[in-house]
């Protein structure tokens, strides 16, 4: 009861930030459990996820799920947002303490391009253009961390220039956005074949050629377990270069507990090793409607407590 007292002046105090959606999130944090404590692991929620207890409106949900314990978000489409929906979302994290986590440096609609790995002139200038745009967007919604997707495998080049194609845009990025503290998070996807950055290993490479704080992996885990496999061993090796962690369990793409992957021992093993950043919570719901995103509650609270 203090706590939640607590919690309440505060929100009041952050500009009448309680509303109906937040208060309704007391109502519903008391059917999933007696505490609504923060979480151990700052996972990141989307924009949707909470769009029947919350309602619509993205403010709501955040409002929302900053009552059951979520201490961030991520926003895939923050650039494409109006520059005052970007900051009315960077205000209201400010005022309840929340993070933001990543957004996308849209340069490139990866699905059709292959853009970075060609060491086309023109895709180059797109992404610089794109990282001085993306500082803007980061000071307005209070941004640290921006993924990037080099694109598609260029099939008329070895993959070693590739690759130096690649590095050549990164340590250019990392020029733009360094002064300004922010980071790029190189993310290997499993979408398609025809994507070139596929494995941990293969982004640890270009990380390190990079060599700036402002270049590191985003290890999405759902991804990594469709490509590779292995991942605690995976996360290890490549920990030095790691900025960034999204969650989607396999086969699905689903919360915590849905398929294969034991994000219990996982999120257990990356809290211990001193990883606080946000854990993006980039997947679907196993479930539908209000009881849906009332096991995705759940299903976080579970796999939590296994965090010492």
């Amino acid at each position: 009861m203090q706590r939640r007292k607590f919690m309440q002046q505060s929100l009041l105090a952050g500009g009448s930030l309680l509303t109906a959606s937040a208060a309704l999130a007391n109502t519903v944090n008391t059917n999933i459990t007696d505490d609504n404590k923060p979480f151990q692991c700052n996972y990141g929620i989307h924009d949707g996820m909470f769009k029947n207890l919350a309602g619509p409106d993205f403010i709501e949900q955040i409002k929302f799920a900053y009552s059951i314990g979520f201490r961030a978000i991520e926003d895939n489409g923050m650039m494409s947002r109006t520059p005052e929906m970007q900051s009315k979302i960077g205000d209201t994290l400010a005022k309840l303490g929340m993070t933001m986590g990543v957004f996308v440096n849209q340069f490139d609609t990866w699905p059709v391009k292959t853009s970075m790995t060609s060491g086309n002139k023109e895709w180059r200038d797109k992404f610089i253009q794109f990282s001085k745009d993306s500082v803007e967007v980061a000071k307005r919604c209070h941004a640290k961390w921006i993924t990037v997707v080099p694109g598609n495998y260029e099939r008329s080049l070895p993959e070693g220039f590739q690759t130096a194609n690649v590095i050549e845009c990164m340590r250019r990025g990392a020029e733009i956005l360094e002064p300004h503290g922010l980071v790029m998070v190189m993310e290997p996807l499993s979408d398609t074949p025809d994507l070139f950055l596929r494995r941990s290993d293969q982004t640890y490479a270009i990380c390190k050629a990079v060599n700036s704080p402002s270049c590191k992996i985003l290890f999405d885990m759902y991804h990594m377990q469709r490509n590779q496999g292995d991942m605690i061993p995976h996360i290890d090796k490549a920990w030095d270069e790691i900025g960034y962690f999204q969650i989607g369990d396999n086969p699905g793409r689903k919360e915590p507990g849905t398929g294969e992957v034991n994000y219990k021992n996982i999120f257990k093993h990356i809290h211990a090793k001193g990883f606080r950043g946000v854990y993006g919570m980039e997947h679907g719901m196993a479930g539908t409607g209000k009881e849906g995103e009332l096991a995705l509650i759940k299903a976080y609270r579970e796999a939590d407590s296994f965090v010492i």
